[in-house]
């Protein structure tokens, strides 16, 4: 990416970074998403067990998802953990990145048909449009939600205000996040199947009534996945959990035994 944050990353934060190097006891790591910092990871930092070789988990300019632990800011030394990333936490950052790379190509793709390079977009209007909107998919949200409002407080000619905003509108399309959980479903009663379809038929029109967008499939006998549909991740995990406690809910009145299992 062209844009680079300025400064030190949070503790806690998740980052995108590229292996500069490998130690016997440890990596250096370059931070993509910010400018000129780099960070190190101990051996123990990562994977969980005992290392033989640091080699067998990582290699010289692989993209990993890192955690901050610790940052000595009088040292400039940024401290980092691979080990305490959940495969979750891992693929949803991935993802995130991936979708912040595509906007930028976009907005790069704009700007040339202005004659404005990326760098001097972003040095221009990108950074008051981050540090408003945090990112450039939230931006494009505010966009579509709010048209040329979402632009208040930030100073760009009307013209090509108004060719950002038409071409975010014409070009940009929601993104959808789906959450995926397989259910095993089973009833020691006589009409056990009618009870399993019921409890199904009542969990869409819960998921209906409450404008949630979910699907049920069946995968064989007494398998089925259910996924929920939303514009963000939180969202859909918030819905998927209401979903299932009214699916569980309510099969325990039909005598419907559920056990299920998350999936992102």
């Amino acid at each position: 990416m062209h844009y680079k944050k300025q400064g030190l990353p949070e503790e806690g934060e998740l980052i995108i970074g590229t292996v500069k190097k490998i130690l016997p006891h440890s990596i250096f790591v370059n931070l993509d998403e910010y400018q000129g910092k780099e960070g190190m990871i101990h051996i123990s930092e990562i994977a969980p067990g005992r290392i033989r070789n640091i080699r067998d988990f990582v290699r010289e300019g692989k993209v990993i998802v890192c955690k901050t632990l610790r940052i000595h800011t009088d040292k400039d030394h940024i401290d980092l953990s691979l080990r305490r990333v959940s495969l979750s936490a891992r693929k949803k950052k991935e993802e995130e990145y991936k979708q912040e790379q595509k906007a930028e190509k976009f907005i790069e793709t704009v700007m040339a048909g202005e004659k404005i390079d990326i760098a001097t977009f972003y040095k221009k209007y990108g950074e008051s449009l981050l540090e408003k909107y945090g990112n450039l998919n939230s931006f494009f949200k505010a966009v579509l939600a709010d048209g040329a409002s979402a632009f208040t407080g930030i100073k760009i000619e009307k013209p090509l205000l108004d060719k950002l905003v038409e071409k975010i509108i014409e070009k940009i399309k929601p993104p959808e996040v789906v959450i995926e959980a397989r259910l095993r479903l089973s009833s020691m009663e006589v009409d056990g199947v009618e009870k399993i379809k019921k409890s199904f038929e009542k969990t869409m029109l819960f998921a209906q009534n409450h404008h949630y967008k979910m699907s049920v499939s069946y995968l064989g006998a007494p398998y089925y996945r259910l996924n929920v549909f939303s514009d963000d991740f939180k969202k859909a995990d918030k819905v998927l959990e209401e979903v299932l406690a009214y699916l569980t809910s309510f099969g325990e009145k039909e005598h419907v035994d559920m056990k299920w299992e998350k999936k992102y």
